[in-house]
């Protein structure tokens, strides 16, 4: 059974553009990506694994690519989106692309694991685990935050994680 959609995702997405262009980096399954295509969205679905994806395939509104964001070759990205899901991923290099991304008045919603995060499990590298304000030191010169939060959660499991949602200014 799909996990339901990140609360976070859900409470922010609306502050998207109305049917607007959304970016669901590194998306799996298609948790989030099913759920905006569901809100009126387009949504373009990027990850490298073609398997975990294909549930995804045929539905309305989503266009996969299957692509490695962590080769050595940094990914190029043809559209500018009016919103950008990452969700339980990091590969820091991207960060700083992401508010590039984004169309004047788009929407930025990230949320993923954070250090002390070992203690429930994985992710448990630290290459995988942002410090305590990362998101924030990162996206704050670059968007206008407007919610960040992080620390433990109890649903949908324990976890230690940290979240964001920022806008780019037009």
């Amino acid at each position: 059974m799909l996990e339901p959609a990140s609360s976070w995702i859900v409470k922010f997405a609306p502050l998207i553009k109305s049917q607007g262009l959304v970016l669901d980096l590194a998306c799996g399954s298609g948790r989030h990506a099913k759920w905006l295509a569901q809100q009126g969205y387009q949504v373009h679905a990027l990850d490298r694994d073609p398997t975990v994806t294909s549930s995804m395939q045929g539905i309305d509104g989503i266009r996969i690519t299957t692509i490695d964001l962590e080769t050595a070759e940094p990914p190029t990205f043809e559209y500018s989106y009016d919103g950008i899901i990452v969700s339980r991923y990091l590969h820091r290099p991207l960060l700083s692309t992401l508010a590039s991304l984004l169309k004047p008045g788009g929407i930025l919603i990230y949320e993923t694991f954070m250090q002390g995060n070992e203690r429930f499990g994985k992710p448990s590298n630290p290459d995988f685990l942002l410090m305590p304000d990362e998101l924030l030191n990162i996206y704050s010169p670059l968007l206008k935050v407007l919610a960040f939060e992080q620390g433990e959660v109890l649903e949908p499991r324990p976890a230690m994680l940290q979240r964001i949602c920022a806008q780019k200014v037009a």
